[in-house]
């Protein structure tokens, strides 16, 4: 009973970041990496939208885990 505690306390940071760089993708990409660009990297259109469908699968994939995890 305490592990699934502890394991629910600990997907909240985890849901938290997926959801921010599913509706903010271009600031999380350039998260940590800013320093290494004089101006403004553009991002493609395709880049944006390849990041958004893999963080939208990883979402599913940690969501199905944890749903057998505490069921």
């Amino acid at each position: 009973m305490v592990g699934k505690i502890v394991c629910f306390i600990l997907l909240i940071p985890i849901y938290a970041i997926l959801l921010w760089s599913f509706f903010d993708t271009r600031e999380s990409i350039l998260w940590g990496r800013r320093w290494m660009y004089k101006e403004e990297p553009e991002l493609s259109d395709g880049y944006i939208l390849y990041t958004k469908v893999v963080i939208g699968i990883f979402t599913v994939i940690v969501t199905i885990m944890a749903l057998d995890f505490f069921f």
